[in-house]
C-alpha cells in the first residue's frame, strides 16, 4: 500500500488528478482494506486540493447487481461504501466490469443507478476472456434511463459494426444485440406475417429510426418473390436506384434454390450467411456477403 500511496503523492506534487483503479475489488477484503485505503487516497487528495478519480474494478466479472448480497460482491454495496463511507464523490466515481457471469450490463447499470458517474465500456464489448461492457448497450441504457439520448446519435452504433465487420474483419454474432444481423429479423411464419403488417408487432423499437437497421424476416419455404427481392434490398442496404423487384433473375434463381432446398428434406430455416454466399455465387460477385 505504502508504494501505490507514494506514487500517488507524485503525481500530486507534480499537480496532476492521479486515477486509482481498485482491480479486483469484487473479491477483496473491503472494510479491512479497500475503505482505509480509499480513505487515505482521499485524505491525500484534499491536502493536495486536487481530486482523484475511483475506479471500481471487478477484474473477473465476479459481482452482482442485487443490494442484499454481502460485500465484496454486491456492486450496491460496493458504489455505496466508497460513497458513505470514504466520501467519494459520485462525479469521481467509476465502474469497470467484465462479462464472465453474463452481468456486464445489469453491474454497469447499477452502478450507475447507485451513484458512480461513469462506466467503463469497449465497443462491442470486445475486451479480455469474455469481455467487457459494450458501448452499445449503455448507450440503449442511458436512454432507457434518462429518456433521451441527449445528444448522442445511436445511427452511429450501425456504422461501427459496419466498419468492424467490413474493415477490419471482425465476426460479430448474428445474435448480438443492436449490432447482429439477425437481432432484428424474425424467422417464424406467424411472427413474419404480424411485422410485415404492422412492425410494432413485433419489433422491440423503431430500429430503422434509431439504429438504421429496418426490422426484417428471414428467407424460408414460404418465402415468394417479393419477399425474397425485399429482403435483397434491405439486408444489402441498396439505394432507391440500386434496388431489385421481383422480376430480377437473380431473385429468380433465388428462390429456385431456397424451394430445392426445402424440397430435399430441409427443416432449418436458412442462415443470413447461408444466403448471403448463395447469392454471391448466383450474381456472379454483384452482391458480396457482407
Amino acid at each position: 500500500m505504502e508504494h501505490y500511496l507514494a506514487t500517488v503523492a507524485d503525481a500530486f506534487e507534480a499537480g496532476v488528478m492521479p486515477r486509482c483503479h481498485l482491480e479486483d475489488i469484487t473479491r477483496a477484503d473491503f472494510y479491512g482494506f479497500v475503505v482505509p485505503f480509499v480513505n487515505e487516497l482521499m485524505r491525500m487528495s484534499a491536502d493536495a486540493k486536487i481530486p482523484v478519480r475511483i475506479r471500481a474494478c471487478d477484474t473477473m466479472g465476479y459481482g452482482v447487481p442485487y443490494p442484499e448480497v454481502a460485500i465484496p460482491r454486491s456492486v450496491p454495496g460496493i458504489i455505496y461504501g466508497l460513497q458513505h463511507y470514504s466520501d467519494v464523490p459520485s462525479e469521481m466515481l467509476e465502474w469497470h466490469g467484465h462479462n464472465d457471469f453474463y452481468k456486464a450490463v445489469s453491474n454497469a447499470t447499477t452502478a450507475w443507478l447507485y451513484g458512480a458517474s461513469g462506466v467503463n465500456c469497449s465497443l462491442l464489448g470486445i475486451g479480455e476472456r469474455t469481455g467487457n461492457i459494450p458501448l452499445e448497450a449503455m448507450v440503449m441504457e442511458y436512454a432507457s434511463l434518462r429518456g433521451s439520448f441527449d445528444g448522442m446519435d445511436p445511427t452511429v452504433i450501425t456504422e461501427i459494426a459496419e466498419y468492424f465487420e467490413h474493415n477490419i474483419g471482425y465476426r460479430i454474432p448474428t445474435m448480438t444485440p443492436f449490432v447482429g444481423k439477425s437481432f432484428n429479423v424474425t424467422r417464424a411464419g406467424i411472427h413474419a406475417d404480424g411485422l410485415l403488417k404492422d412492425e410494432e408487432i413485433y419489433n422491440i423499437f423503431d430500429t430503422g429510426k434509431l439504429l438504421n437497421r429496418p426490422a426484417s424476416v428471414m428467407l424460408g419455404k414460404s418465402s415468394g418473390l417479393a419477399g425474397i427481392a425485399y429482403w435483397i434490398n434491405e439486408n444489402y442496404r441498396l439505394t432507391e436506384s440500386e434496388r431489385i423487384d421481383k422480376h430480377d433473375p437473380l431473385v429468380a434463381q433465388l428462390k429456385a434454390w431456397i424451394d430445392s432446398e426445402y424440397e430435399s428434406g430441409r427443416q432449418t430455416a436458412l442462415a443470413i450467411h447461408e444466403v448471403e454466399e448463395k447469392i454471391e455465387e448466383l450474381s456472379g460477385a454483384r452482391f458480396r456477403r457482407l
